[in-house]
């Protein structure tokens, strides 16, 4: 029997105590309040009044990015003379939401346009030849490509001699190569002076809409309309939460709760609850996966339809459709985990590397780097899981926390046809006879370069709190710290020597196992919460009724048969010295 991996705690340093009384007084705030602030870098009433109070006002420029004037320019050249757009989008999230939010625009102003969304299996990732081809016989003259295209010299060059223009929008690390397009946004380029590095794929389709609409003096609203469509982005491609995107975010969430459009609201009702306020949370695990399953199973090109549709009819029917193929992959990702689970048990030297690299030719493309994710949260360990056959292999990685996965691939790129991606995920492809090369070549890097620290997973410990003190006042002003995600996670709380009551485990319909349990604070026997743990019910062996734990949690609020209270979403717990 294999035992689950164990979390190592570990503790934010505390913020000077000085400083920490300061806010408080000025804010009239709990300090552990204060001290969640100071990690944030606010430090006084006008930075905590910016942070809690984020408006589209504080956006940047979208002039300071490098080639936005040529990029705007290009594009109204191309409405002056009647020329054929193109909006072409990568296949997952952060591409269909992109290339939705940039056609619903442009089609406002411009009709003699069309979008197109490359298929996962035959073209693969990002700009093909196919879609070139695509474009020169439908007289498409300018191609506006969005969370692709940095790397894609070859086919922007192939482009050109058939005379069509690039403007590449994407977020990915530049090669050493620049594609010759007529004008490249990516703020990750080393001589762009963007301040906010980090925008999504679909955030920087964003910035040109922008800047379309500051160029054509047409409202600020004009480009706000589909901010739901970039919080989806925001949140499904695991950017960080700050800066643009925090406020971006905030304002696609009120959107996504208060007036979505068409496709989101559908994809809300199918995926039920549709009335519950959402978080980032939710468009994670509600949304996401129902665009991204369009082009693992069957179409990117599905997603963008629903994303833009202009009636709820229209929507809900192709909702219905993805919602199919998102059962469907869940079903075939907890397939191919279990294979893959097999050939680790199968294989003696696994223990001897510090990666994890797997093939099989009949694993579904689509799937594998949920696959990646899921043999990560069992062995915790740099990963990438390949498929494919004729010599041809596709591979999907992802990566640890802290450890800078795209430079393992760069070091080892010799092995590699290409490969693209950010500090953490990963897509590739290779000819299979250089795989076990590439195997090894990968293993040795990242063993060279990780530490020790890296191969075990951790919960980080924002601050230490005393059941009391959770009371409405903390948690109303806990939640505009909200929303939450990487650079602004969720604060984890540590609430130690507490006593355990009323507890159980349960199983649900996918027998996985969960914690169900109350705990009180021995001190002030009438201060108790209710606890759940997701995924904990192996813990339940270690409690007993008036047992005293160390537990670190999430706070939250949960409604039951009409009523609301305080909930602790347990992370891990131990029991007390």
């Amino acid at each position: 029997m294999e035992v689950a991996l164990e979390n190592k705690w570990l503790y934010k340093t505390k913020s000077d105590e000085k400083t920490i009384r300061n806010l408080s007084e000025q804010l009239t705030i709990h300090p552990v309040l204060s001290d969640l602030l100071i990690q944030r870098g606010v430090t006084n009433f006008e930075e905590a009044r910016t942070f809690f109070r984020p408006s589209l006002e504080m956006l940047h420029d979208p002039f300071l990015m490098k080639d936005m004037d040529k990029a705007v320019e290009r594009v109204l050249s191309a409405i002056e003379k009647k020329e054929r757009i193109m909006i072409l989008g990568d296949y997952d999230v952060d591409g269909t939401t992109a290339t939705a939010l940039v056609y619903k625009f442009l089609f406002r102003m411009y009709q003699n346009i069309e979008y197109y969304i490359p298929d996962r299996y035959a073209e693969g990732y990002g700009i093909s030849f196919d879609s070139i081809d695509y474009a020169e016989v439908n007289k498409i003259s300018l191609i506006i490509s969005l969370d692709c295209g940095i790397k894609a010299v070859d086919k922007v060059e192939y482009g050109n001699s058939k005379g069509i223009d690039f403007i590449i929008c994407d977020h990915h690390n530049p090669g050493k190569k620049i594609p010759p397009a007529k004008a490249i946004l990516d703020p990750k380029q080393k001589d762009c002076n963007y301040p906010d590095k980090s925008l999504s794929g679909c955030g920087v389709g964003f910035k040109l809409i922008q800047a379309l609409a500051v160029r054509c003096d047409l409202p600020r609203e004009s480009a706000m309309e589909s901010l739901d469509l970039l919080a989806t982005s925001i949140a499904a491609d695991i950017v960080p939460v700050t800066g643009e995107n925090r406020i971006l975010t905030r304002f696609g969430l009120e959107q996504i709760n208060n007036n979505p459009s068409p496709g989101i609201k559908a994809m809300k009702e199918i995926a039920g609850n549709s009335s519950k306020e959402y978080t980032i949370s939710d468009v994670v695990f509600k949304i996401a996966p129902r665009i991204n399953s369009a082009g693992r199973m069957s179409s990117g090109k599905k997603a963008v339809e629903i994303l833009t549709a202009t009636s709820q009819k229209d929507a809900i029917t192709g909702v219905q459709e993805i919602n199919y193929f998102n059962e469907t992959r869940k079903d075939t990702d907890r397939d191919i985990t279990k294979q893959a689970i097999e050939l680790v048990r199968m294989d003696a030297d696994f223990h001897k590397r510090k990666t994890t690299v797997l093939f099989q030719p009949d694993w579904h493309k689509g799937v594998i780097g949920i696959v990646a994710s899921r043999m990560i949260e069992k062995y915790y360990r740099p990963t990438i899981i390949f498929t494919g056959k004729e010599g041809i292999l596709s591979g999907s990685a992802r990566s640890v926390r802290n450890f800078d996965l795209y430079s393992a691939l760069e070091a080892s790129s010799e092995f590699l046809i290409q490969f693209g991606g950010h500090m953490y995920a990963a897509g590739m492809t290779i000819k299979e006879e250089h795989l076990e090369a590439f195997s090894n070549k990968f293993d040795e890097v990242v063993s060279e370069s990780i530490r020790e620290e890296h191969l075990h997973p951790c919960i980080e410990i924002d601050a230490e709190l005393v059941l009391k003190d959770i009371n409405k006042g903390f948690y109303q002003i806990l939640k505009q710290f909200a929303p939450f995600g990487p650079g602004n996670m969720n604060p984890i709380f540590l609430s130690k020597g507490i006593v355990v009551t009323e507890f159980r485990k349960l199983i649900d319909k996918n027998e996985n196992e969960h914690l169900k349990c109350r705990v009180v604070d021995p001190e002030e026997a009438d201060t108790g919460f209710d606890v759940i743990g997701f995924g904990l019910g192996r813990l339940t062996a270690d409690l007993a009724e008036g047992v005293m734990v160390d537990l670190v949690y999430h706070l939250d609020e949960n409604t039951w048969n009409g009523k609301t209270g305080f909930q602790l979403v347990a992370k891990d717990l131990r029991l007390s010295n």
